[in-house]
C-alpha cells in the first residue's frame, strides 16, 4: 500500500474561510516589524527587504537594519527613519 502525505493547512494557494482577511502587520508596512523585547531592552523596528537564496537552499534578506527607539527618539521617529530607509534600499 502506497502511503499519502497529509495536507497541511496554509501551503500554497489554500483557501481562507469566507469572510476571514489577512491580519496586516503593527507597522502596515510590508517588511516592517515592531520588536518589543523587555528582557533585553530591546525597543524598535527592524526592516528586511530583498530576499534571495542561500547556497544551502535558504533564503535571507540582502538587506536589513535595525531601527531603535531610543536612537531615533521615540516610536513615531524610528517609524518614519524605518520607512525613508525602506523607500532608498527598496529601489
Amino acid at each position: 500500500m502506497a502511503m499519502r502525505k497529509a495536507k497541511r493547512g496554509g501551503a500554497k494557494g489554500a483557501k481562507r474561510a469566507k469572510g476571514k482577511r489577512r491580519s496586516k502587520n503593527a507597522t502596515g508596512t510590508a517588511g516592517i516589524s515592531r520588536i518589543d523585547q523587555t528582557s533585553t531592552r530591546t525597543h524598535g523596528f527592524f526592516v528586511r527587504v530583498g530576499y534571495h537564496r542561500t547556497r544551502d537552499g535558504s533564503w535571507r534578506p540582502k538587506h536589513r537594519a535595525f531601527f531603535g527607539d531610543a536612537s531615533y527618539g521615540g516610536k513615531a521617529k524610528a517609524l518614519k527613519a524605518a520607512q525613508n530607509w525602506l523607500k532608498k534600499v527598496g529601489k
